[in-house]
């Protein structure tokens, strides 16, 4: 029987103290060789565990085996040079010390494939993967070979195609495409950017979802959201040209965010990861906070077509806290699920 209302997660989630710096992003590994691969292994069981034990209905990896969401997938590509770094602002928001794009870029070899069998092989749930966007990765380099974001992107939809079509044949389940940088560079996103996306996702059977949200819990996301004011609308200059694209799932960040829900009429017809966990507090929602958001969310999304999720990723908070949330959005479900049962 298909699920109503599943549940899934964004992305990350904490890492054990042992593989990594607890609530730090782009945390250095605390094992090396042989004990490092068992010790990603290892978190990602753990990490599975936990959804399991709340209750997600679409598990992942929770990205264990990775440093960060877009840089672990760059580091295993030639013509990006890891030593030769600049800085720039990331998303217009913050200064990071990047790589550089030297040469023509190009994937030798599977990234997450591996990983991606392992998980397949630990549940027979479905299992969500996420890769970063062409943007998004474009966004988190120095480009010093093609000196155009737009070529550079279209390369990178060509090699995330490669990942995402041996990540099907892993059986992995939804392919996510994190795109947080749909929510700054709107000409761009419309002009070519949905269209690099879609490169990203050709020929593949499995489903394919873009997520978008305001970022990570950190200050310098948290600093930005201060200056949008009272109604976050940066989603209606994309998703008029995102409901027409053939990108099957839309995630974005509904809870304790200042995004107008009726912005989702303009994704009718979409399904719809909906944001009902804040990733940028400690406080544990309650069911009915979780509730209260999917309800409103229904008023736009038919409910076959809604899947209640976290706002973004939750490798910043502590393991405890991010257990808690899970288990607050599968029991605000619960209570949207009997309402629409009855």
């Amino acid at each position: 029987m298909k699920t109503l209302l599943p549940t899934s997660t964004a992305g990350s989630l904490p890492k054990p103290s042992w593989l990594a710096e607890p609530e730090t992003l782009w945390s250095p590994w605390k094992l090396q060789g042989e004990a490092l691969i068992d010790g990603k292994q290892d978190a990602l069981r753990v990490s599975l565990h936990e959804q399991q034990h709340a209750g997600i209905d679409i598990v992942s990896d929770g990205e264990q085996t990775r440093q960060h969401f877009v840089t672990t997938f760059i580091e295993h590509l030639d013509g990006v040079d890891f030593e030769k770094r600049k800085t720039v602002k990331i998303r217009d928001r913050y200064d990071a010390s990047v790589p550089t794009v030297v040469g023509h870029v190009s994937r030798q070899k599977p990234v997450f494939v591996d990983d991606a069998k392992f998980l397949r092989q630990q549940t027979k749930q479905p299992i969500k993967w996420a890769l970063p966007g062409p943007m998004t990765m474009i966004d988190t380099l120095y480009d010093d070979h093609y000196k155009s974001r737009e070529k550079l992107a279209w390369e990178f939809a060509k090699i995330l195609n490669q990942e995402a079509k041996e990540l099907e044949a892993a059986g992995v389940d939804i392919i996510q495409f994190d795109e947080p940088a749909f929510n700054v560079f709107f000409d761009d996103v419309n002009d070519w950017g949905i269209a690099c996306l879609e490169r990203a996702t050709e020929g593949l059977n499995c489903q394919t979802a873009v997520h978008i949200c305001y970022g990570y819990g950190i200050k310098a996301n948290t600093d930005w959201k201060k200056t949008l004011g009272p109604e976050w609308r940066q989603y209606e200059a994309v998703f008029p040209k995102l409901q027409k694209s053939n990108i099957d799932i839309i995630s974005l960040e509904c809870h304790n965010s200042h995004v107008p829900m009726e912005l989702l009429e303009l994704i009718r017809g979409k399904k719809v990861m909906v944001g009902a966990i804040d990733v940028a507090t400690d406080k544990i929602e309650t069911a009915e906070e979780v509730a209260h958001t999917l309800r409103k969310a229904l008023e736009f999304v038919d409910a076959d077509k809604l899947y209640p999720c976290t706002n973004c990723g939750m490798a910043p908070l502590s393991r405890q806290v991010a257990s808690a949330k899970l288990e607050a959005l599968k029991a605000g479900t619960e209570i949207i699920r009997r309402e629409l049962l009855a």
